[in-house]
């Protein structure tokens, strides 16, 4: 297997981004985090990229950042580590493509932040969740604090990010931290499954859908209609959108072609 810190594998339409620091549990370096965002580059200039997984070498998705550089280079950490990380993410927010999470074991830290960028999460049922960041005296990066009270509300939020208590995958579940939670040994053929079932739908339909839903809680009622009109007409004037209707009204499975 490469060394490299962060590996890429495209497979048609899907494409997989890992993490491969398994000796340190994926712990964010500088060199992990220019790596993902050349990673991350990579996927959003691929024409056929319609679905993105990310997921972590070794025994666990991601421990957090790499505290050998907290201890060793404090001053390198927001330039070298937390800047790339913030800019690969942005683009997998913003790229059409959804972005499924792929988790197992320890997820902590800036590793919770990430699975909390996906727009899916299926975890193994060995997860454990852990904010983490007050253990290291630190408030918190990657768009944490964005996406969690989105996610869980705002009250649940200030818990799991002021106590920081340990959760397991079933309880991540409940609080929709995740969508799923699979056998350990099922993790990668359900990863599959759900990729290329999401690979499968109309590319432009499934790209203004994930942006129209993360849009919303920066929109009133009246922009995000207007968006989502917009968003349709687009949809009306592809093919796919033809071949759906047509599809349905000869009752047979849609073809989508991306055009």
């Amino acid at each position: 297997m490469s060394h490299a810190p962060v590996l890429l594998e495209n497979h048609g339409p899907i494409c997989n981004i890992r993490f491969n620091r398994p000796q340190a549990l994926n712990a964010i370096d500088s060199a992990l985090a220019s790596a993902f965002l050349e990673a991350c580059q990579s996927v959003a200039n691929n024409p056929a990229t319609r679905v993105v997984v990310l997921s972590g070498e070794g025994r666990g998705f991601m421990a957090g950042g790499d505290i050998a550089q907290f201890r060793d280079a404090p001053d390198t950490v927001s330039a070298s580590l937390i800047e790339p990380m913030n800019q690969a993410l942005q683009l997998l927010t913003r790229l059409h493509a959804p972005v499924i999470g792929s988790l197992h074991g320890p997820v902590a830290g800036a590793g919770m932040s990430i699975a909390l960028a996906c727009d899916l999460v299926i975890a193994a049922d060995n997860c454990r969740f852990n904010f983490a960041y007050l253990n290291l005296g630190a408030s918190c990066d990657l768009g944490a604090s964005w996406h969690l009270p989105r996610v869980v509300g705002l009250r649940r939020a200030l818990e799991i990010a002021l106590l920081s208590e340990p959760l397991d995958a079933e309880h991540a579940l409940k609080l929709g931290l995740i969508n799923q939670v699979v056998p350990r040994d099922q993790l990668a053929s359900a990863t599959q499954a759900l990729a290329e079932r999401m690979a499968g739908s109309a590319p432009l339909a499934q790209g203004l859908l994930k942006q129209l839903m993360r849009q919303s809680f920066d929109h009133d009622f009246s922009s995000q209609l207007a968006a989502e009109q917009q968003a349709f007409d687009r949809c009306i004037a592809t093919a796919d959108f033809s071949e759906a209707v047509s599809a349905f009204l000869e009752k047979r499975p849609a073809r989508f072609s991306g055009r």
